[in-house]
């Protein structure tokens, strides 16, 4: 049965291209990943959606008007669809943090569904409020793509497996992902290099 719903990560922002931690802040597009965000344009036209649905943070919203200008949809925001809230380790590059706190970062690299960012958000609460936002939107207008972020990709995908994915592998910016099972193989996904997520 085809993918009712698919996923799309934002284009390269130099935040990533740094490995730096994001978070929830206005990062843009940076020129690589622009192009990036007009070849997931083009991806995406081969699926004719029905509606497209983004995160309000700023990489997410350029990426997604990019897809827009070619698939003739107005992006709908949604808030419950951001990255991570990444609390004190905002703005941080991960080698500093590593250095800093390297079980606690250890647990963010693996995934650990127990792991909340110091003063941010855990990722129990981003999959509870992700897997909200894909079941509101799975009542509207089919097929619909969902621009948004390396980690709310993740916890969608657990959720929709029904236990969290610990070592999930790091979607590439610009990438197309089926929402289901087991459906996000590498041959599937697109997009440049695995970045860090956010």
């Amino acid at each position: 049965m085809a993918a009712r719903v698919f996923l799309a990560r934002h284009g390269q922002t130099a935040y990533n291209l740094e490995r730096r931690f994001q978070g929830q802040q206005p990062v843009p597009l940076d020129e690589t990943g622009r192009g990036q965000a007009a070849e997931l344009a083009q991806r995406a036209a081969e699926h004719g959606f029905a509606a497209l649905w983004c995160s309000p943070l700023l990489r997410a919203r350029e990426t997604a008007e990019v897809v827009a200008a070619r698939l003739g949809l107005e992006p709908r925001e949604d808030a419950r669809l951001m990255e991570t809230d990444a609390g004190k380790w905002t703005d941080r590059l991960f080698s500093e943090v590593q250095a800093e706190a390297p079980d606690a970062f250890a647990a963010f690299v693996a995934g650990d569904a127990t792991f909340a960012f110091p003063g941010g958000e855990s990722f129990a609460h981003q999959e509870e409020r992700v897997a909200a936002a894909l079941s509101e939107i799975e009542t509207g207008p089919l097929p619909a793509l969902v621009v948004c972020h390396g980690m709310v990709i993740r916890a969608a995908l657990s959720s929709r497996a029904g236990h969290w994915e610990p070592h999930a592998e790091r979607v590439p910016n610009g990438a197309l992902v089926p929402l289901e099972p087991g459906a996000a193989r590498r041959s599937d996904l697109g997009g440049g290099a695995a970045t860090p997520p956010s």
